[in-house]
């Protein structure tokens, strides 16, 4: 059973940049991808970023525009997302997850495993 915790969430002012990290263990090798996803106050999760494990390739969603980049440290099993430049509706609670199967990264439901969340909060 992989497991995912999170961390790096905090309260900062706009402009402020944030890294969190997630930390995999239990099975990773079984894991494709990791990926970000995000869930602000009243909306849907929706897809933030994703990584390969093997070749790092990477994906994101088109509302980043160069501000967030997503890492990853095989060795570690651990995945990093950095966020620049960050915004009042930044704010939402992030999650980590994990998925076996590759294709179609923007799909929530695709991913098997999820972390816990932690929370970004971006004041104006």
């Amino acid at each position: 059973q992989v497991q995912l915790v999170e961390s790096g969430g905090g309260l900062v002012q706009g402009g402020a940049s944030l890294r969190l990290s997630c930390a995999a263990s239990g099975g990773t090798f079984n894991t494709n991808a990791m990926g970000w996803f995000r869930q602000a106050p009243g909306k849907e999760r929706e897809f933030v970023a994703a990584i390969t494990w093997i070749g790092g390739s990477i994906y994101y969603a088109d509302f980043v525009k160069g501000r967030f980049t997503i890492s990853r440290d095989n060795a570690k099993n651990t995945v990093y997302l950095q966020m620049n430049s960050l915004k009042p509706e930044d704010t939402a609670v992030y999650y980590c997850a994990a998925r076996r199967r590759s294709g179609n990264y923007g799909i929530e439901n695709l991913y098997e495993y999820w972390g816990q969340g932690t929370q970004v909060t971006v004041s104006s």
